[in-house]
Order: structure tokens, then C-alpha cells, then sequence
């Protein structure tokens, strides 16, 4: 999570640091278990097609700005750092309102709606990648932050934390937390039978059940190891020799840890940010980027035994990937924010 990232960064510089959002799902309980206050606004998001609830949605928005405006007061906030979210909006009118700082964050290719309202109003705007039209002393490419367990995440540790020999080769297959049926799909067609080097396969924890049936049927090999989910991802990230991923925030997790990949990105993600971000990472030269509708068993087996069998090529990936990664990227947006304060 890029605000966790950075709130870590910015914590160790010495800042008070505190978050706004609403008081529902597992965000809130994420920062809270990490230590940070964690205030809530009543709020929700646009709906994107016609609705009268928007109309409700509105007025909401309009109460939530002296709400703020208190929680920023009882806080005594220096600086308000808007991640992007639609909470981000009444938070940061009530920061230039409040004469405080502000500096937003964009963590995909493109401007989402909250960072084009509030773009003219914030002193700085950090962006993960360069976007034609912003440009300017406001506008700076920091790369997206990542944690701390990310940047110190190296190859030995990573096979130590798994119990992997150093020697072996390790595939590692993610899709996100909730899992990607074409990437799972896939992937246990191609590498059940008894594949050639370890996989680890996090498959989402609502789709482990049917999958490790599947992976019974096909004898259940003892170098697939398919996990519902991982603790210390980071950590497998470093352990493997290739990652196949979806193409989300995790590609900034692969690229700072400096890893290959091939790139299977969402086709339904908003403003189709997953292809942006797997065709920055295919650009570079550190991934491969492969269109979900062709992530068929056959396919990835032929591009998963290709890589492994160029060590070259994977090396220059890997040094491509850390080329691009920004790990300094929460580092450089915390001093950033403190700028701001003083």
C-alpha cells in the first residue's frame, strides 16, 4: 500500500503521522494495525453512470469539508498528503482552505478524477510515471513508494524465508489478493505435471479449494507449492528467478526488488492502467507483457521455458527492472512533504 509506504517513510524522519478515510472494509484496520490514528469522514464514491444517489453523493462531499477542516485542526496538521481516493477530495479543498500544504500522489499512468480536481490546488504533485501534460516545477516523477520490507528484500533472504534451496529455480505465479482465473488457469495446466524447477503459485484464498483439487488430480507435485495467499510477499518476489504477475501496483514491488517478468494485466481495470503499466515495464526491457485473452497454458509454458533457459536475458531484465524501480520513491515524496511544512 503506497500511503502505508510512505507514512513508514515519513515516521522515520521524525513526522507525526495521521490518516483520514472512511471507517468501513479492511483499510482502516490495516493502517490501524500498523499504529497510526485513523479518522473517518461519512463519504462515498461516484457512481459512474447517471444515479440520483450521486446527488447525495455530492452534498456529502460539500459536509465533509469542515469535517476535515476539525480533523485537521485537532491533528494540528502541517501537511496534507492526498493518495488519490475520492476521500482525498474534501480533505484537500479543506488543506488549501486551511492554508496547509498540499501535495498528492498519483500512483498509476494516468490522473485519476480526484487528482484532476485537485491538481491546480496542491503546491506538488508526485507521480509514479511521466504523463504528457504535466509537466513543470509542480509535476515530479518519483516512481510509486514501497515499503521498507520491499527495498530490504534480497535473493538470500528470500529463499531462507521460504526454505528454498539457493540453487534451485523458482517460478513464482501471483495474481493479486483475490487471485486471476486466466493466470490460474493457466498456470496449473503448464507447470502441474511434475515442472522442471519450484513454483510458488499464490492463488487468492477463494480460489485455493479448486485449485489444489486440480493439482491432486495431476499427482500434486512436490515442487508446486500453491499458496491461498503470502504474508511475506517481498520476500517470494526475491526468492524467484521470474515472476508471472498481474500488472497493478505489485509491478513497482517486482521492479524495486529488481526481478523479470511476464505481465498478464487486468483488461478491465480503470482507464486500462494494467496495460500501461505492464507496457512500462515491456518498454524498459524488464517484463514481458502478455495480453490476458492469450494467457493460455501453452503460451506461458513456451515464454516460462524460453526466459529460464537465457540466464543472460534474465539478468539484463532483472537489471532493467531495478533501472526503473524507484525504490527511494517513498524516501523522496516524505521529503518532499516536509519541505512543504517548513
Amino acid at each position: 500500500m503506497p500511503a502505508l509506504a510512505l507514512a513508514e517513510a515519513l515516521s522515520a524522519r521524525g513526522a507525526e503521522v495521521s490518516f483520514i478515510g472512511v471507517r468501513r472494509g479492511s483499510g482502516a484496520a490495516l493502517i490501524e494495525s500498523h499504529g497510526y490514528p485513523h479518522d473517518a469522514i461519512r463519504l462515498s464514491g461516484f457512481r459512474r453512470s447517471f444515479s440520483l444517489r450521486n446527488v447525495i453523493t455530492a452534498i456529502n462531499a460539500v459536509l465533509a469539508i469542515p469535517r476535515a477542516m476539525q480533523i485537521l485542526r485537532m491533528r494540528g496538521a502541517d501537511v496534507v498528503v492526498g493518495a488519490g481516493g475520492y476521500v482525498a477530495g474534501p480533505v484537500g479543498i479543506a488543506a488549501r482552505l486551511g492554508r496547509r500544504g498540499l501535495l498528492i500522489t498519483e500512483a498509476d499512468s494516468h490522473l485519476g478524477l480526484t487528482n484532476r480536481l485537485l491538481a491546480p490546488l496542491a503546491r506538488r504533485v508526485a507521480l509514479a510515471f511521466p504523463i504528457p501534460g504535466r509537466r513543470g516545477r509542480k509535476y515530479v516523477v518519483t516512481g510509486r513508494p514501497v515499503s521498507q520490507a520491499v527495498r530490504s528484500a534480497t535473493h538470500t533472504s528470500g529463499r531462507r524465508a521460504l526454505g528454498i534451496d539457493p540453487d534451485e529455480t523458482v517460478v513464482l505465479i501471483v495474481g493479486g489478493s483475490q487471485g486471476a482465473q486466466s493466470i490460474n488457469g493457466a498456470a496449473i495446466e503448464a507447470f502441474s505435471s511434475d515442472p522442471p524447477f519450484t513454483v510458488i503459485h499464490v492463488c487468492g484464498p477463494g480460489n485455493y479449494d479448486a485449485l489444489s483439487a486440480r493439482l491432486g488430480d495431476d499427482g500434486a507435485p512436490g515442487r508446486y507449492r500453491l499458496e491461498p495467499y503470502l504474508d511475506n510477499l517481498p520476500e517470494a518476489i526475491a526468492a524467484a528467478d521470474l515472476v508471472i504477475s498481474r500488472a497493478g501496483g505489485s509491478v513497482f514491488e517486482i521492479a524495486a526488488i529488481g526481478r523479470p517478468a511476464i505481465l498478464v494485466p487486468y483488461p478491465h481495470a480503470t482507464g486500462d492502467h494494467q496495460t500501461k503499466n505492464a507496457r512500462w515495464m515491456a518498454e524498459a526491457d524488464a517484463a514481458i507483457s502478455l495480453p490476458d485473452y492469450a494467457c493460455r497454458a501453452e503460451k506461458l509454458r513456451g515464454l516460462v521455458g524460453a526466459l529460464l533457459s537465457d540466464p543472460h536475458r534474465l539478468e539484463m531484465m532483472s537489471e532493467a527492472a531495478r533501472a526503473v524501480g524507484r525504490p527511494d520513491a517513498a524516501d523522496d515524496i516524505a521529503e518532499m512533504a516536509l519541505q512543504l511544512a517548513r
